[in-house]
This record gives structure tokens, C-alpha cells and sequence, in this order.
């Protein structure tokens, strides 16, 4: 009998030491399981907070691009204000906005505005001498250019007068001066009735004074015509009302719209002050 109790206490020890011991193995492996993942998971939070590193450094350089961009874009002029071109280009401009009317400064109000009114007048300047018949203006990214008829055509006709030769000739330089350029010739007439053999209506006429602007730069000034285009707009864009002769005289005119590369007209600026 106490054979059978010690061999049934023996069996009892030996099985919890059994237990114990499985236990053991099953909480050192689950230790090495947790290890693990605690170790990938440490380098998945180090590549992560790298790859923010850089995230918050390629927004960080964006911002301070935008930021930039939006100081030039609101600042005022001033002639302090100009650090971003070059001294020289600086200089010039100075010297062309003291030639700009009064007025049409005083209503600049960036950077650009002043810019784009020194490009304006410089352009006008190497087109023509001429201050009422030539008018020269840059909206965003076009120039255009309104060239009173008074300088290229006769009354009711289309034939180009040796009037416009100087000015044709200066601004077919301008247009070869880059092959990139496209130029719109539009022409405009007053209200006035038109009904001849040669022109039905005042479409006809507008039409064909810019088709004849076209060939004389075409032929006579050897300007690609693949830069050319030809437009009528007849009456129906008047700069001013056709209540009065000097009114009409306004509004019959010859308009170049262009579309530059804007750079190439900045570079102005550059050449020695008129």
C-alpha cells in the first residue's frame, strides 16, 4: 500500500514537472515571437520616419517656392523692389518708367504692372515715334499693338500706303526677332455703311485690310507666314463710341496681337535706354 502511494506521488510530481516545463518552452517561444515583432516593427518605424523626414522637407522647399512666388506676385513696386532682375535691367527700367505718363504709373500696382509698362512703352518706342496712332499694351501674356489707319491705308481702301512702311518694316523686325511668335492682324473699321464693287459691308473691308498687312510682311519683309495670321472684326469692337469724326478716326485701326514668349520682350529692358 505505501508502494502504490509513493509510485502515485512520484507520478504526480513527475507530471507537473511536465507541465511546467511545456509551459516554459511555450512562453520562451512566445517571448521570441514578441521579440521579433517588437524588432520589425522598431525598423518599420524608423523607414517611416525617415520617408516623413523627407515628406515634410519636399513640402517644407514647396511652401517656401509658393511663399516666394506670392511675395513677388503681391508686392508693390517700388524701385527697391526690382531684386529680382539684373542690375543692368534694373537701371533701364528705371530710366523708361520716368519717360511713362503720369498717370498710367500711378495706376501700376505690382511688380508686373510696372514691368509690363516699361516693356510697353520700350516696344511702342522701337515701332514708332508716332504717340497718338500707335498704341501698345500687354495683357498677361499678349501684346497688343493698335496702329491707327491713319498710318497704313487711305479712306475706304485696302491698299498699303508708303505711309507704313517705316513702322511695317520695324515691326516685322520685332515679329522675326522670334521664329516662336504668333501674330493675329485684325482689322477694324467705324460704323459706317460700306457697299462698293470692291466691299459689300464693312466684314469685307476689315478682312481684306488685314489680308493686305499680312502679304506686305509676307513679301516686302520676308516675316514667315506661319506666324501669320489674318482676322476681320468689322466694327463691332470700337475702342471708342462713333458719336464724333475723331471717335471713328479711333476706332478704324489696324490691331497686332501677339503671343510671345514674354522673356524675349523683358530683354528690352536690357538694351541700352532710348
Amino acid at each position: 500500500m505505501k508502494k502504490i502511494s509513493v509510485v502515485a506521488i512520484l507520478s504526480v510530481a513527475l507530471l507537473g514537472s511536465c507541465v511546467s516545463k511545456k509551459k516554459y518552452v511555450a512562453l520562451e517561444d512566445n517571448l521570441s515571437q514578441t521579440q521579433s515583432r517588437l524588432t520589425k516593427t522598431q525598423v518599420e518605424k524608423e523607414e517611416l520616419e525617415t520617408k516623413m523626414a523627407k515628406i515634410e522637407a519636399r513640402v517644407e522647399e514647396y511652401n517656401s517656392k509658393i511663399n516666394s512666388l506670392q511675395e513677388l506676385n503681391d508686392s508693390q513696386y517700388t524701385v527697391n523692389d526690382v531684386a529680382v532682375m539684373s542690375n543692368n535691367t534694373k537701371a533701364n527700367m528705371r530710366k523708361t518708367l520716368e519717360k511713362v505718363d503720369a498717370a498710367k504709373l500711378a495706376e501700376a500696382r505690382t511688380l508686373q504692372d510696372s514691368m509690363n509698362l516699361a516693356v510697353s512703352y520700350k516696344l511702342k518706342q522701337s515701332i514708332s515715334d508716332d504717340d497718338e496712332d500707335v498704341e501698345v499694351s500687354i495683357d498677361k501674356t499678349v501684346v497688343m499693338i493698335n496702329i491707327s489707319d491713319e498710318l497704313l491705308f487711305n479712306t475706304a481702301s485696302y491698299r498699303v500706303s508708303n505711309k507704313a512702311e517705316n513702322i511695317l518694316n520695324k515691326l516685322a523686325e520685332v515679329i522675326k526677332s522670334e521664329p516662336s511668335m504668333e501674330v493675329m492682324v485684325e482689322g477694324h473699321t467705324d460704323s459706317r455703311t460700306i457697299n462698293t464693287p470692291l466691299f459689300q459691308d464693312n466684314w469685307d473691308l476689315s478682312v481684306k485690310r488685314a489680308t493686305s498687312i499680312v502679304r506686305e510682311l509676307q513679301n516686302k519683309y520676308d516675316v514667315d507666314p506661319t506666324q501669320l495670321i489674318a482676322a476681320g472684326r468689322s466694327s463691332y469692337l470700337p475702342l471708342v463710341e462713333n458719336d464724333t469724326k475723331e471717335n471713328m478716326a479711333k476706332n478704324r485701326r489696324t490691331k497686332i496681337v501677339i503671343l510671345p514668349n514674354l522673356d524675349k520682350f523683358f530683354a528690352l529692358l536690357d538694351t541700352a535706354s532710348l
